[in-house]
């Protein structure tokens, strides 16, 4: 005895769905996703914010930008001594860009998981 199966695949049938599923606007979509890494534009231009608040000199804007004001009123207390070697104070001076920066970045990937 032959028993036949038959297999129905059913299609979803093609409804408007607006605009969002316009396939031009899918790929801007993904491609969004793909420059601001998923965290949105403010979680892309954070970093450079932070960095352009801590070239401002002698105040550590950087840090206290990232919350991190005990770092930031350390190295202001550290700069005092430093300030009588110029080349030290630029030295902290440049690296507190860079670590504002770093922080806002290393900030922004922890809260995009």
């Amino acid at each position: 005895m032959e028993a036949h199966s038959e297999l129905t695949l059913l299609l979803p049938e093609e409804e408007d769905k607006g605009v969002q599923d316009w396939r031009p606007v899918r790929l801007f979509r993904e491609i969004w996703k793909e420059f601001t890494f998923g965290v949105g534009a403010w979680g892309t231009l954070r970093p450079l914010i932070t960095a352009l608040l801590a070239t401002v000199p002698f105040l550590f804007l950087g840090q206290h930008f990232n919350r991190q004001h005990r770092k930031a009123f350390d190295w202001t207390m550290l700069q005092v001594p430093l300030a009588l070697t110029i080349v030290l104070w630029i030295g902290l001076w440049l690296y507190s860009i860079f670590d504002a920066w770093r922080e806002a970045t290393k900030n922004i990937a922890s809260h995009s998981n």
